[in-house]
């Protein structure tokens, strides 16, 4: 998450800042004429009918997912681009934040999932864990020239707005809340020099606490990021986000503050990779 997302708070985006498938089952149309219609029919008749129904009902839904314009084989439909890979995420790390992706298109979707995870976290109300996650994300030609105009945008008045100290950190017996979660991406351009992606997310920010007056919400956007291959890793030039796709609210009652909080305490982030 970051300034952008809160409302009233304006900040530069270069950081941060369906088809359906319809299954048409036969239709009801009478095969027999009305002198047939009023003999009772034997149970054979029925059990083939019944038979045939069930056929035609398992084709229709085993068809659903696909159409005559996706290609299959003997082991199945084809995979979709979006599907994952099997890919093993990475496994090094620099400053909590994973590095070291692969220079390949898929290589690039993760990093820009796993920065969009840092860049929408906690800790980028912290002015020092804020400078290292920029440091660590962005290409060395673009980090230090971000360092001043992000600690204007996390202002102290804006942190303040959010409940939290000018040094970013929660009242007593409030835990912050900001969290990225990545649902999906899909490359734009991509050559072995530079990519560009994007990142659908759900993400969670507000103060939870019995007191707060800004409670934790969820907020769907897109965030999309050029990428440069530098330093042996895919790093971040610029970044924009677009608000949505958002799916119909649901039904489920809101948590408590005590529930949002220590389920922001107990369940860990991921590494994403494709």
């Amino acid at each position: 998450m970051n300034p952008g997302d809160e409302r009233g708070y304006d900040t530069d985006e270069r950081y941060g800042g369906a088809g359906q498938t319809r299954t048409r089952l036969p239709g009801d149309e009478d095969a027999y004429d009305t002198a047939r219609r009023s003999m009772r029919p034997s149970r054979s008749l029925i059990t083939v009918v019944g038979v045939v129904v069930l056929l035609i009902a398992a084709i229709a839904f085993a068809n659903q997912g696909g159409s005559q314009d996706s290609p299959s084989d003997a082991r199945g439909p084809a995979a979709s681009e979006t599907a994952p890979t099997g890919t093993d995420p990475v496994d090094t790390t620099t400053a909590d934040i994973p590095t070291g992706h692969p220079r390949t298109k898929q290589g690039a979707e993760s990093a820009a999932a796993n920065y969009a995870v840092a860049l929408g976290s906690a800790g980028m109300f912290d002015k020092g864990e804020r400078r290292t996650i920029v440091s660590t994300v962005f290409a060395p030609s673009v980090s230090s020239s971000l360092h001043d105009p992000m600690d204007k945008a996390y202002s102290p008045a804006f942190l303040e707005k959010l409940g939290l100290s000018t040094d970013g950190t929660a009242p007593e017996g409030h835990t912050f809340v900001s969290r990225t979660v990545p649902l999906g991406s899909k490359t734009i351009k991509f050559d072995e020099n530079k990519a560009k992606v994007s990142v659908w997310y759900l993400g969670l920010i507000g103060m939870s606490g019995q007191s707060s007056n800004d409670p934790v919400r969820s907020t769907w956007k897109t965030w999309t990021f050029d990428l440069v291959w530098t330093d042996d890793d895919w790093r971040v030039l610029k970044n924009a986000q677009t608000d949505g796709p958002a799916p119909v609210p649901g039904d489920v009652p809101a948590a408590t503050a005590e529930e949002i909080a220590d389920a922001v305490e107990e369940f860990g982030g991921f590494t994403y990779a494709r």
